[in-house]
């Protein structure tokens, strides 16, 4: 009797060191990413991972994952000191991101990427609007509100391009 339920226990031991994996992977990828200190390059991995993530181990566990991109992004520099106000938005607009994509990817992959994408972006951009002219010079204020617009859409979806192409060699899309 022991030797059935050892046996069956088995594979449930097996996904549960694949998820570990998994997940210390994502979070190792995200740590690293904003070491690069460019961010047309850590952008597109950073939500590569995101999106990668909701499909590998499910929304609710790559919401943890939400947090870490931009604390790490501001302690190495990526992210400007002026821009540290932003950074519960940032996470904000990363779990919009995973939470819309998971809610949409098994209707369509293309749209689920780009409805996420958009509606990071919008949050991004409308918050980076308000909060940064209520804290910065005006002449300050709009170059830094420019790094929150257009290149946080542009980083999603190369990010989703990204995440396509690596899930589709690991045959999971």
């Amino acid at each position: 009797m022991s030797e059935i339920l050892q046996a069956q226990a088995l594979p449930s031991r097996r996904k549960l060191v694949l998820t570990l994996v998994q997940f210390t992977t994502c979070l190792g990828i995200l740590s690293v990413a904003p070491l690069f200190h460019v961010q047309p390059v850590t952008g597109p991995i950073v939500n590569a991972v995101l999106f990668a993530a909701v499909v590998l181990l499910g929304t609710q566990t790559t919401l943890v994952m939400c947090l870490l991109p931009s604390v790490i992004a501001l302690s190495v520099g990526l992210l400007p000191a002026v821009l540290a106000p932003m950074i519960p938005f940032i996470m904000i607009s990363n779990v919009i991101l995973v939470v819309t994509f998971g809610f949409l990817r098994n209707k369509n992959y293309w749209l689920s990427i780009g409805v996420a994408s958009f509606l990071k972006f919008i949050f991004l951009f409308s918050t980076s609007s308000i909060v940064i002219k209520l804290l910065l010079k005006k002449e300050v204020a709009s170059s830094v509100v420019a790094i929150m617009s257009w290149p946080q859409l542009a980083t999603a979806l190369a990010g989703g391009v990204l995440a396509f192409v690596f899930l589709k060699s690991i045959k999971k899309i």
